[in-house]
This record gives C-alpha cells, sequence and structure tokens, in this order.
C-alpha cells in the first residue's frame, strides 16, 4: 500500500508560480511511476505531468514548457513545479501512484491517489 498526501496549493495571480508536493509512504518509493492529474468542477481528471523511476517525464500539451516535475526518492517525494500560471490552470490537483517502470496518461493506469490539493488562479 501507498499513501500520498499533496501541498502546496493555493491561491495565486495569473503568471505566477506554485509547487506542489506529494510525499508518499511506503520503502518502494523509488519504483513507482508517479503523476500528477487535475480536475476542474464540472469536468474529468485530466493528465497533467509524469515522471518513471528513471526520471524520464511527459507532459501535457497544456502544461509544457511551464511545469517541471520532479522526484526525490531520498525523502519520498514528487514535486510539481508551476510557473506562468494561467486561470484555466485552476483545479483539484492529485498525485497518483503506479508500480513499475512506466508511467500512463489514463486514470486508470495508476493505483494509488491522494486527496487532493486547489490551485486557484486569479485573472
Amino acid at each position: 500500500q501507498v499513501q500520498l498526501v499533496e501541498s502546496g496549493g493555493g491561491l495565486v495571480q495569473a503568471g505566477g508560480s506554485l509547487r506542489l508536493s506529494c510525499e508518499a509512504s511506503g520503502r518502494s518509493f523509488s519504483s513507482y511511476a508517479m503523476s500528477w492529474f487535475r480536475q476542474a468542477p464540472g469536468m474529468e481528471r485530466e493528465f497533467v505531468a509524469s515522471i518513471s523511476w528513471f526520471r524520464s517525464t511527459r507532459y501535457a500539451d497544456s502544461v509544457k514548457g511551464r511545469f517541471t516535475i520532479s522526484r526525490d526518492n531520498a525523502k519520498n517525494t514528487v514535486y510539481l513545479q508551476m510557473n506562468s500560471l494561467k486561470p484555466e490552470d485552476s483545479a483539484e490537483y492529485y498525485c497518483a501512484a503506479r508500480p513499475g517502470i512506466t508511467t500512463g496518461t489514463r486514470v486508470d493506469d495508476y493505483d494509488y491517489w491522494g486527496q487532493g490539493t486547489q490551485v486557484t488562479v486569479s485573472s
């Protein structure tokens, strides 16, 4: 079992930055693929970014060049640095994990989820 706890959300003006953190429990964090998803009200949960255990990364087109995913295996933590934020980035952001070396972009690809952290970007 893996438990995930997100933090770092908040209210920021357009053009600003936030860094989200997701701390995982368990001893095998380094062998998990990790991702961030987001869900706006009335919308489906969507893929944002992922990082494999060997630090290969993938991004949704909407965030490429603005968001950066990283991981610190010694701290069992994955991060999402969000720059140049836009009002359309406002959503609940969720951390997700799956065992193994490959990442995925679908909600069904992941076995473990955090409780979410709210990001609101004002115009």
